[in-house]
């Protein structure tokens, strides 16, 4: 199979698109003849050599795949030859063929093709095991979201909206802004013209979001605290920003709030099962309802990794940006 090859770390010129032995289903696993895969900044940072796949994944790139079971491993029930899913894998997406375990697969969502269906995956499961799972967002409550333009940002508004939040969002243009609304936002705030935290207390009388999902990290932190509520929830799931803050504990106590840092590759396959799980219960009806659909900015080849990453690099995008591998589905 082809698959695309990191030999050293750096630019996006480093993808190379080269053949390399096709995988082999091992005890609970699948084999993926691959649809497309989603791009996300993870993958820039293992191209830079900042991020490694964890120990037995994939060396190439790719966090969330669509495709076609070609090949089922012993102990795999559930699944079979032809059944058409999408995947949460540790590395490897960016290929004509992936292995993947038998729990981190989801059945293609009905009303959606195939190749759109390799958009879910990783904003699915991150933005509802970090704001659902762990979070606990409830009706009525206000949710802020950094980055709402990115594949977890738009993920995590229309989320939020359709489980009866308040939404509040940030993101740096006008036209980021206004696709933002459209998704469900009740405040889009621009970061480069406005203090969003200022922006959060005015929207809620002085009350501040109950829960903030955070991109950014250290250069967010002490804003992110200023507003927050009483008994608010701020969850850090990147760092754009850096990885060194300065945390005012005693406005965090004052407000009885938490702090949660979340990654999801390096998790062991049962978590990332479970995970799946809840977001296959919760969170696939409503995308077969239409209440949730992915938003694409671009498909490109698989043969134009380089360029995908060029795209994310520069930041215009809305949404997900995908790279196609086989036919549509």
């Amino acid at each position: 199979m082809r698959a695309v090859v990191i030999d050293q770390p750096g630019g996006p010129e480093v993808l190379k698109l080269r053949d390399v032995p096709a995988p082999v289903p091992g005890p609970g696993e699948v084999v993926l003849a691959t649809t497309a895969a989603g791009v996300n900044r993870a993958d820039l940072m293992q191209r830079q050599g900042l991020y490694p796949p964890p120990p037995g994944a994939p060396p190439y790139p790719g966090l969330e795949c669509s495709g076609q079971i070609i090949a089922v491993g012993s102990g795999v029930t559930d699944w079979q030859s032809g059944d058409q899913v999408c995947a949460l894998l540790a590395g490897g997406g960016y290929a004509e063929q992936v292995v993947v375990p038998a729990g981190q697969l989801l059945p293609a969502p009905d009303g959606l093709s195939l190749r759109d269906a390799a958009a879910l995956p990783e904003a699915a499961c991150t933005v509802h095991s970090n704001v659902v799972s762990y979070a606990r967002l409830a009706p009525g409550e206000t949710l802020l979201v950094h980055g709402g333009a990115s594949g977890i940002g738009t993920m995590a508004i229309q989320l939020g909206h359709a489980l009866g939040a308040r939404v509040a969002c940030t993101a740096g243009s006008a036209d980021k802004l206004a696709r933002c609304r459209e998704l469900g936002a009740d405040l889009a705030i621009n970061y480069r013209e406005e203090d969003f935290a200022s922006a959060v207390q005015a929207f809620t009388g002085g009350r501040g979001a109950d829960v903030i999902l955070d991109i950014i990290g250290a250069a967010y932190l002490p804003r992110n605290v200023s507003a927050l509520a009483t008994g608010g929830r701020l969850v850090v799931i990147g760092l754009q920003g850096g990885a060194t803050g300065e945390l005012d504990l005693g406005e965090l106590l004052r407000k009885r709030a938490t702090l949660h840092a979340s990654t999801l590759r390096a998790r062991p396959p049962e978590q990332k099962a479970a995970i799946v799980a809840g977001v296959h219960a919760e969170v696939w009806p409503l995308i077969s309802s239409g209440l949730i659909r992915p938003v694409i900015q671009a498909t490109l080849p698989l043969a134009e990794a380089a360029r995908a990453h060029r795209m994310m690099d520069a930041g215009g995008h809305v949404g997900k940006i995908l790279l196609t591998v086989g036919p549509a589905g």
